[in-house]
């Protein structure tokens, strides 16, 4: 048994216990701090079972979340719990987002690529004297 497996065994807690929902959100790498994991779940952004939770709420196995990231929403399914956070590899393996999901997100990828941005596509950077012109509008 290698270093690396028993790390894994370690992180993964027993099926009948729960973890806090900022907890797991931090183990699985959605948020980087748990703080952060705190503030998005109070923000309304992370749903448990199709309503609201409190950072403090336990995720058990097989609950759906859903987490919605400045312009991309997930629909995970929790699949292992963990309240420490490992790596990327052993994060990947608490989880598994929907097939609805995972279209509705490429589906929106796909429209923001296609649309443009407010105000275009620049096909050059300004030069000097636009610059100037740019600075005198804007007032500084």
């Amino acid at each position: 048994m290698g270093a690396r497996e028993r790390f894994e065994i370690k992180t993964v807690i027993k099926t009948d216990q729960g973890v806090r929902l900022d907890k797991w959100l931090w183990a699985a790498r959605f948020y980087k701090t748990r703080s952060l994991a705190i503030e998005a779940i109070n923000g309304g952004k992370v749903h448990l079972n199709g309503s609201r939770a409190k950072p403090s709420k336990e995720v058990k196995l097989n609950d759906q979340l859903r987490i919605r990231r400045s312009l991309t929403e997930m629909t995970v399914e929790v699949i292992a719990l963990s309240d420490k956070r490992g790596s990327a590899t052993i994060a990947q393996t608490l989880y598994a987002e929907t097939d609805e999901s995972i279209a509705d997100r490429e589906r929106l990828q796909a429209l923001r690529k296609l649309s443009t941005p407010p105000g275009g596509f620049a096909d050059h950077k300004p030069d000097k004297r636009e610059r100037r012109k740019i600075i005198r509008f804007i007032g500084k």
